[in-house]
């Protein structure tokens, strides 16, 4: 019986893989590499410390790593975090799950303060059981830290009693490595075959359409006594 549902964010409940490209593209101009958006959008659901190395020369990312990543955290913040929106219907699906009696965390690997941001901009906080940020995690998706830190706001829930949704290849990937079954959303834009290759048992366009489709879903159907 599924017991706790864990989220990521970006991309899967806010609208804010576009923005992450293009601001991780600013930096990496302000640091004189010009890499095509298309190029760097394939690699957003990673955290800085595995997103530069995927991208950038080594020479260049063991002198500059911690720069380039104060860099565009600040330009991200001043810049970008203003225009994040959600996608409609996230209160709504929070609410079936609510009522359904699991628990919600938001296993985001952002900076804290970006995490409380995102909190407000759903307006759901009082459906939320807990959330994670960078602060709870040594490394970043698709490393499985940051699903490891969130299991510890369910515990002591097993993986065979916890889903995870997120958008991306990384979060599903990140899920396996504990056991944990994915639900994959296509708002982060990536491809089916991308998403069902990483280990995603079930693919849905985004919130909506998780929440019109719930009953047949992972969600529901784990819920259904044996």
């Amino acid at each position: 019986m599924i017991k706790a549902v864990l989220f990521d964010v970006d991309g899967t409940l806010i609208d804010s893989n576009d923005l992450h490209a293009t601001a991780w593209r600013e930096t990496f101009l302000k640091f004189g590499v010009d890499l095509p958006h298309e190029l760097i959008r394939s690699q957003i659901g990673k955290g800085g410390d595995n997103l530069i190395p995927a991208l950038l020369p080594r020479e260049l990312v063991e002198r500059k790593q911690q720069e380039i990543e104060d860099y565009r955290s600040d330009l991200f913040k001043r810049d970008y975090l203003p225009r994040v929106v959600p996608f409609p219907g996230v209160r709504a699906l929070f609410e079936r799950i609510y009522a359904d009696g699991k628990k919600i965390v938001l296993a985001s690997s952002a900076k804290g303060e970006e995490v409380e941001f995102h909190l407000g901009v759903i307006g759901a906080g009082d459906l939320v059981t807990g959330t994670t940020s960078a602060d709870d995690a040594e490394h970043s998706k698709p490393d499985p830290d940051i699903f490891a830190a969130a299991m510890k706001k369910v515990a002591p829930l097993t993986p065979g009693e916890v889903v995870v949704v997120g958008d991306s290849p990384y979060d599903v990937e990140a899920a396996c490595k504990l056991g944990l079954k994915t639900i994959g959303f296509r708002s982060g834009g990536f491809p089916d075959e991308v998403l069902l290759e990483a280990g995603a048992a079930e693919l849905y366009d985004g919130v909506e359409d998780l929440l019109a489709n719930y009953d047949g879903s992972l969600l529901a159907r784990a819920s259904a006594p044996a």
